[in-house]
């Protein structure tokens, strides 16, 4: 009797380790995955470029000749860092400002509407996306001078 039971039982799925190198690439991470990956990247990105935020503000505070070469580190760089690199670090801030502070709000809207379903995550997370990239493009744009 104890072999027709356990034929009769339905054969148990086998899990095994993935392997990160052919596994992941196929795995198709839905919009609201991005975003609270890149939430999670930009707050790291804002917190180790903090050294660099301080000093930008100081030097466009301090003086008039501080914030002129600070002007003129845009314009043509420093040493051996052309002017276009730091207007890319500064780009990068921009982007991880406006990204985390969208999806900061989106979190927020969610908790105090008690808004967790599905589709608004994925509407909210690529409305979210939406606002971030084209608010840096626009900054981006004013930053190297295209208007």
């Amino acid at each position: 009797m104890t072999e027709i039971a356990s034929s009769a039982r339905p054969k148990r799925r086998e899990f095994r380790n993935i392997n990160a190198l052919s596994d992941l690439p196929s795995y198709r991470l839905p919009a609201a995955g991005w975003v609270s990956i890149l939430h999670r990247v930009s707050g790291a990105l804002m917190f180790l470029l903090l050294p660099f935020i301080i000093w930008m503000f100081d030097k466009s505070l301090s003086s008039e000749f501080s914030y002129a070469k600070f002007t003129a580190l845009f314009g043509g760089g420093v040493g051996f860092m052309p002017g276009w690199f730091y207007k890319l670090i500064a780009l990068a801030l921009i982007w991880a400002y406006l990204h985390h502070l969208s999806a900061g709000l989106r979190h927020l809207w969610m908790d105090v509407n008690h808004a967790v379903s599905k589709e608004f995550g994925r509407s909210s997370a690529i409305v979210t996306l939406a606002i971030s990239l084209s608010l840096t493009a626009a900054l981006g744009a004013k930053l190297f001078g295209l208007y």
